[in-house]
Formats: C-alpha cells, sequence, structure tokens
C-alpha cells in the first residue's frame, strides 16, 4: 500500500457512512476533513454493529477515503438491545466520566453500578460526577457515594449552574481523551456547554411526570479545546444519554467479578460456583447480612443477575 498520501485521522463523529475526522496528520490540526467509507463496509475482526466510533484513529487517502482503522487501546462499550449486539460509544479512551445528578432527575446509583461494569469490562478508569449539588444533596445520597470511593472510584460533586466543582473537573479532564456517559437529563449537555461555548448544543429539559430526560444527544461526538499552543487540551467524547445499560455481554457467572466490593468473601463461599444469590455457605450473602457490603449495591447486583440469566435462557429456548 502506498502511504506517500495518506494521513491518519481522528474520528470526531460518524452518521450515515459520513464520518467527521480531526487531528490529522500533515495538515492544520484545527481542520475537519468529510470522509466516507472504501465500499460499504470497514473491514474489522470486532464490532459488526458499528465499526468506526468517536476517538477511532484511522488511515484516510487524499480523497477522504477512509481505508483502515488503526488498532484501539480500548472501547466504551453497552449492549445494544434493539440490535441484540455489542456497541461502541468511544474508543482510545483515558477515562470515563459517570455523570448522574441530585433533583431532577434524582440520583440513581443503580446506572452507575452498570456504567461501572461497562467500564471494568473495558478497561477504561471510571470517574464518577454528580451535577446539579446546587439543588441540594442529601445525607443518603452522600453515604451512597462513599461507599464508591471507598472501593477507589474518584467521585466529585459539582454544579454546572453555579460553577461548584468546575474547577477540580476541568483539572481531570485535562490532557486526557475523556468519554461522558450517562442518563438523560442529568446536564452532559449543559456542561458542554459550559466547556465549549462556541459550539450550539441543544440543551434538554427534564420531563416532570416521569423525572427523565429527554434525548437532546442521538449520536457520539468528540468535541476539542484548543490551548494556546494550537494543541487540544481537552477531548471530550460526549455519548448519547441512554434509559438504562445493557450487560448482556456479561454473563452471569462473571457478574460478581465486577463487584469489587465482593472481592473480600467470594473465595469463602463454600461453593466454587456460587451465584450469591440462594447457595447455602455463601460468604458474599453473609457479609450484606453482617452490613458488610451496602444493601443498595447487593440488590443492584441481584437485579442484573436475575436480567442475564432470563437472556441466557432465552438465547437457548
Amino acid at each position: 500500500m502506498n502511504e506517500v498520501n495518506h494521513r491518519h485521522g481522528t474520528v470526531l463523529w460518524g452518521a450515515n457512512n459520513i464520518f467527521a475526522l480531526g487531528l490529522l496528520s500533515g495538515e492544520d490540526p484545527r481542520e475537519t476533513w468529510e470522509c466516507r467509507l472504501k465500499g460499504k463496509r470497514l473491514k474489522v475482526d470486532d464490532d459488526p454493529y458499528n465499526p468506526l466510533s468517536p476517538g477511532d484513529r484511522v488511515m484516510v487517502d487524499r480523497h477522504g477515503t477512509i481505508l483502515e482503522r488503526l488498532p484501539r487501546a480500548n472501547a466504551f462499550h453497552r449492549w445494544n438491545i434493539k440490535r441484540n449486539n455489542l456497541q461502541t460509544l468511544a474508543a482510545n479512551l483515558d477515562q470515563v466520566v459517570i455523570m448522574g445528578s441530585v433533583g431532577t432527575p434524582p440520583f440513581r446509583p443503580r446506572f452507575l453500578d452498570r456504567a461501572l461494569i461497562c467500564a471494568e469490562y473495558d478497561s477504561v478508569t471510571p470517574i464518577i460526577a454528580i451535577n446539579k449539588t446546587d439543588l441540594g444533596v442529601t445525607d443518603e445520597v452522600l453515604e451512597r457515594l462513599a461507599v464508591y470511593h471507598g472501593l477507589g472510584i474518584p467521585v466529585l460533586l459539582f454544579s454546572v449552574e453555579t460553577g461548584e466543582g468546575m474547577p477540580e473537573l476541568l483539572s481531570l479532564l485535562s490532557n486526557r481523551v475523556t468519554g461522558i456517559v450517562g442518563q438523560s437529563g442529568v446536564g452532559k449537555s449543559s456542561l458542554l456547554q459550559s466547556i465549549f461555548p462556541e459550539v450550539v448544543i441543544k440543551i434538554g429539559e427534564v420531563s416532570e411526570k416521569y423525572q427523565r430526560g429527554r434525548h437532546t444527544t442521538t449520536l457520539a461526538r468528540m468535541y476539542l479545546h484548543w490551548s494556546g499552543d494550537g494543541t487540544p487540551d481537552l477531548k471530550i467524547i460526549d455519548t448519547p444519554g441512554v434509559r438504562e445499560l445493557g450487560m448482556n455481554f456479561i454473563t452471569p457467572a462473571d457478574l460478581s467479578f465486577y463487584f469489587k466490593d465482593f472481592d473480600p468473601y467470594r473465595s469463602q463461599c463454600a461453593f466454587s460456583s456460587c451465584t450469591h444469590d440462594h447457595e447455602p455457605g455463601c460468604a458474599v450473602t453473609q457479609a450484606f447480612e453482617d452490613d458488610l457490603i451496602h444493601p443498595d449495591r447487593y440488590e443492584s447486583y441481584l437485579r442484573i443477575l436475575q436480567e442475564l440469566t432470563l437472556a441466557k435462557q432465552r438465547k437457548y429456548e
């Protein structure tokens, strides 16, 4: 392959087989190229649902044809229930910020639990960031967040509205490639608008009836913030707001390994195949009964376990 006229670039966003590339080698890094795949599909060994995602590095020719996806360092996935397939939301991340909120919509720790499983599965460093603290943070929320902090997960409270905690958040994002994932309405678009005021980002409202945000982000997109020397000091990939994160890429037998608070007890179970649900001699269940595992975390585990077990049964029906 003659690579004299080829460039390496980063996927910023893609839709309908058209991809915006930035940070092209040999070109003005601020310039965006509109490119297409060579043929109808890109030949890759994985990810048949969406072979290219924001953050992917690709090789493109001088005509704007994408020839190849370069090897990924990692990728952040979810299970697409409609397509019944693994879907990549972002690639080549240094970290993922899992956003939640207090007030409207309310704090939902079970979504955080699911997103942490996705991050662990994909070997991406997680950060929990809770927005709308200007609406008040209850002791119950602080207690729940302390559990994550105890597991070694960075936890940050902030408010886009007042600016509280924003300097600390921006410090965590600086000079890193960061994916942001969260349920609709938690303020992802408002956060991005505050960081990238020159970009028009539609800000959604939250349904008063259902306490859920309307989907304002329909496709994943990378935003770049440029420093004074002409290099990007912030690379943030916004992902579509979601109601739930499907876990079907994990087997029921493996689920407990994604709950780090089970680690001190799992090996003490009477049976190596213990599901930590109903078996006698389960050390994890005993730890829960002894208040060594937070009840919300254990309940979250049981719900996901039931979901995965039912999905496995349907697969073989």
